[in-house]
């Protein structure tokens, strides 16, 4: 057994002011991880900009603001004396003693490699190929990821769930009303929030929307741009603060994606009283539950067959917005904590 004075470093470059996502889990895992391991010293390898994201108890090793493959040099660096170096996005340092983690959130540049440039996709492999494997325990975020590790490394994963973001909760009806009005939002909607990307197939949506006759909104990086579906209307970036209320007013919530390691923005949907409909691929089936209506193929009739109940039917809505309550209920970003921290001592390493 290691001291009560274990000292662990996260890599934690890719974390962003106010980011989502991945960003969401570095955050989140960060400000929940000094309550369950209260005799560790921590400190986070992370970008100038972003070391306010940190809880106090976290020591911010600064680093310049960069991206792409200068950020993916700076994750390879040495980080000093330290008993444990935990990479929360595959990052670990090409020379340390210590033992290394590595939390794996999905193997999409492997599984989807056309998702990326050719030069992008490449480098990324090399980085999560490298972290398969180097690091001495590995994280997945999902059953899914879990089971995709195995299959590409043949390693095992301790899976550790995610949740959703702390602001995904129910708005007020006031909230709500103030975000129709800021948003000229129409009485009945589709909505997808998200970066508008093939992997995120957003004309799927726009297309079932337009078949129910009622209109489509994005939410997010290239919803007002040209690469968005003709059909829709673009909200371009949204406050984060807008997102419960913007959940709880869309008549539904959509989520086509043709990949998902997790699936943080359905659980967040859901935990803010959003009505969801989600493709069943990779992870969510699992982590959505019975808390959205899932669809198993890109055919747009059985997406609109999905959304048919829920766009017209308050009575059906409002059961699903009951269960997606009670499928969000259990899990917490203090769980994922305990697991990682459990994680941690299973290894022997606090």
């Amino acid at each position: 057994m290691r001291s009560s004075a274990t000292r662990i470093v996260f890599g934690a470059l890719a974390l962003r002011p106010g980011g989502s996502g991945v960003q969401t889990y570095i955050r989140e895992l960060l400000n929940e991880l000094p309550h369950c391991l209260p005799d560790a010293d921590l400190a986070a390898s992370v970008q100038r900009d972003a070391v306010g994201e940190l809880p106090p108890s976290v020591t911010a090793m600064e680093r310049p603001v960069t991206s792409g493959t200068a950020r993916a040099l700076l994750g390879a660096l040495p980080v000093g004396r330290c008993d444990v170096v935990h990479g929360l996005d595959v990052d670990l340092p090409f020379l340390t003693k210590a033992f290394t983690v590595a939390t794996v959130h999905d193997l999409s540049v492997i599984d989807m490699p056309s998702a990326s440039s050719r030069f992008r996709a490449l480098g990324e492999q090399r980085l999560v190929r490298r972290a398969l494997r180097r690091a001495d325990l590995l994280i997945a975020v999902s059953q899914f990821t879990a089971d995709r590790i195995k299959a590409v490394s043949g390693r095992d994963a301790t899976v550790v769930g995610l949740a959703p973001a702390a602001w995904a909760t129910v708005p007020t009806d006031s909230r709500v009303d103030v975000v129709r009005s800021k948003y000229d939002l129409p009485d009945r909607f589709v909505m997808q929030v998200g970066t508008v990307e093939p992997r995120k197939n957003v004309q799927l949506v726009a297309d079932a929307a337009e078949k129910l006759g009622i209109p489509c909104l994005l939410a997010g990086a290239g919803s007002t741009g040209p690469h968005a579906p003709r059909n829709s209307r673009g909200l371009g970036y949204v406050d984060v603060e807008d997102l419960p209320a913007l959940y709880a007013a869309a008549t539904v919530t959509a989520y086509a994606s043709r990949y998902e390691g997790y699936g943080l923005p359905p659980v967040e949907a859901m935990a803010s009283g959003g009505a969801v409909v989600a493709s069943a691929v990779g992870a969510l089936p699992d982590v959505v539950g019975d808390g959205a209506v899932l669809v198993e193929s890109e055919n747009v009739d059985d997406w609109v067959h999905a959304m048919k109940p829920i766009a017209f039917d308050g009575d059906a809505r409002a059961a699903l917005v009951d269960a997606a309550a009670v499928a969000t209920r259990e899990i917490s970003w203090r769980r994922t904590a305990e697991l990682t921290a459990d994680a941690y001592r299973a290894a022997g390493v606090v």
